[in-house]
């Protein structure tokens, strides 16, 4: 059996593939796709993340899943997941690492190698989505993905930005990559748009406000939300326990919260301020999809 008809296999029991870019690091793409990820996984979906940041991969942290292992079974790979359900798994490099403070210092044809092997030999099962988180920019990671998924017309790519002009300009690049290589784009979500205080819960501008909504309107692509920075989730993707972060200003605190710190990032996410935005994106996503099929 081939690589490509592998991938192929692999790709028919997923209803969904959407890659998540962003054309300069430090915009906050990773945290966007584990959130996309728990939205959807709230939302009643069965979500898989493939993590093909090979030489910064952070998506383990962030569900709280280091130091877990991945277990071979006779259908391939089988992902990590983040939930009792299964309604959320995830692969990344970062399971096949020897510590976490391993670096990877490959050339371009062994991560293309890498890249082909995660699609080819992961057993996800059914999945409603599959989120590609890539690392920022346009290298072989992304012509890699871009080239093994063609065949099976990926659904596209959610690119991240953030408001400021160094950062727009990147995104133009980005969005010029996609449309060079026929990768549809989805959506742009404007990422660290504002600052929540965590005390007062008011919305401070850090940046220039209105960038991202701009430059989707100059280039013709869908605008999908904002989202400011919020020290809740903060604090939420860098504890290794995953527990329930209180919110200071709500007026009706759960009673149950104590015994919620047991529960997985997925029921505790929707504790997060910026659980409800996402929400909204992700619905969009979805109705986005559902218009092209």
């Amino acid at each position: 059996m081939s690589g490509n008809s592998t991938v192929g296999e692999r790709l028919a029991t997923i209803k969904h593939v959407v890659l998540v870019l962003s054309g300069k690091g430090g915009v906050g793409k990773s945290s966007c796709t584990v959130q996309l990820a728990l939205s959807l996984a709230n939302q009643g979906h069965k979500v898989g993340v493939l993590d093909i940041d090979l030489c910064g991969p952070s998506i383990p942290r962030m569900f709280g899943l280091e130091g877990q292992q991945i277990h071979q079974a006779s259908a391939g790979w089988v992902p990590v997941y983040v939930d009792s359900e299964k309604r959320l798994g995830c692969m990344s490099i970062g399971f096949l690492l020897p510590s976490k403070d391993a670096s990877v210092v490959w050339r371009g044809p062994k991560k293309n190698a890498m890249i082909k092997q995660f699609l080819g030999d992961v057993y996800w099962g059914d999945l409603d989505f599959l989120l590609i988180d890539t690392p920022p920019g346009t290298s072989d990671e992304h012509l890699a993905a871009v080239e093994y998924l063609q065949e099976w017309n990926p659904d596209g790519a959610v690119i991240v930005t953030t408001p400021q002009e160094v950062a727009l300009s990147d995104v133009k690049k980005e969005i010029n990559f996609c449309t060079k290589v026929g990768l549809p784009v989805l959506g742009l979500i404007d990422n660290m748009s504002g600052f929540v205080c965590p005390h007062c819960a008011e919305c401070t501008n850090l940046f220039s406000t209105g960038g991202g909504e701009g430059l989707a309107k100059y280039m013709k692509i869908p605008f999908l939300g904002r989202a400011p920075i919020d020290p809740n989730l903060v604090m939420l993707l860098e504890q290794e326990d995953k527990t329930v972060v209180p919110n200071a200003n709500d007026p009706n605190p759960d009673p149950d919260a104590e015994k919620k710190r047991t529960s997985s990032i997925v029921e505790t996410y929707q504790h997060c301020e910026l659980s409800k935005i996402f929400a909204a994106i992700s619905k969009t996503l979805c109705e986005k999809l559902d218009s092209k099929h």
